[in-house]
């Protein structure tokens, strides 16, 4: 008798359309976990940083739950398109030749490169108009972390230069500071925070203009995704509009620099 009134009252609750309770949706997010000061461990083991918090503000807004999954940046790619994980939250740059693998939602944060070396050395690499100068290379050795836009842009630009791929970026500023290479080229942010406000970066600074070409640096850098998924990307975008307009994304920013690094204004890229 219990059983028979248990099940009436299971469909009662039907017939009636009161809600039940459903699973959230889970997004795998891939991410290096050793970029500092956009995706690395803090003290206490718990990732952190500002992709972390761009990617905990998106699930947010569009109702999902996160399940981080730590990946090499040289096997990000593969790992995305093998289906390890869904997104790809690792300050990866939009590029043309990414875009024909997979797919990315619209930018959260800007992307350029800078060239880092010792302070008075003397180099003189770029003209006046902010163009490499080729012969000034020579005998110049660089730090590129390996499958970086940065790796990209020195094989077709500078196909001559002596050039050290390196799997990790502590590995990229260790060798610079021990004088195995002379330069380096990253991301001017990381530059600042990880290594020229440091003591260890004391000796050394910015050799190099901004370098901004779409053709190898992007957009910007966008949330990674596989292609076919639009409705999933469009969720996406609609979630980073929210984020640039209500201050949130300036305000993750704050967090690790001195100044926001995103495009201030909402402006969608074709």
């Amino acid at each position: 008798m219990k059983k028979a009134f248990t099940l009436l009252a299971a469909f009662a609750v039907l017939a009636l359309g009161v809600p039940q309770t459903a699973s959230a949706e889970t997004l795998r997010v891939g991410m290096e976990c050793t970029y500092a000061p956009f995706n690395f461990k803090n003290a206490n083991g718990e990732l952190d940083g500002y992709d972390v918090d761009v990617a905990k503000g998106v699930a947010e807004i569009i109702g999902a739950d996160l399940e981080f999954v730590c990946q090499q940046w040289d096997g990000m790619i593969p790992a995305l398109l093998a289906n390890k994980f869904d997104l790809v939250v690792a300050s990866m740059s939009i590029t043309d030749s990414r875009l024909k693998k997979m797919d990315f939602s619209q930018p959260y944060r800007i992307s350029v490169g800078r060239l880092v070396g010792k302070k008075n050395a003397g180099l003189n690499l770029f003209d006046d108009a902010g163009k490499p100068i080729a012969a000034n290379f020579a005998g110049v050795k660089v730090g590129l972390e390996r499958a970086s836009t940065y790796a990209s842009w020195f094989e077709a630009v500078l196909p001559d230069a002596e050039v050290a791929l390196y799997d990790d970026n502590e590995s990229l500023y260790l060798d610079l500071v021990n004088g195995r290479t002379d330069i380096i080229m990253t991301n001017p942010m990381k530059a600042y925070l990880r290594f020229l406000s440091k003591d260890d970066g004391a000796g050394f600074e910015f050799v190099s203009p901004q370098v901004d070409e779409r053709k190898f640096f992007g957009i910007g850098v966008g949330i990674g995704l596989r292609q076919g998924n639009d409705a999933l990307k469009g969720r996406l975008n609609g979630a980073l509009k929210t984020l640039t307009e209500d201050g949130s994304l300036e305000k993750y920013a704050l967090k690790y620099f001195p100044f926001a690094i995103h495009n201030e204004k909402w402006i969608p890229v074709q």
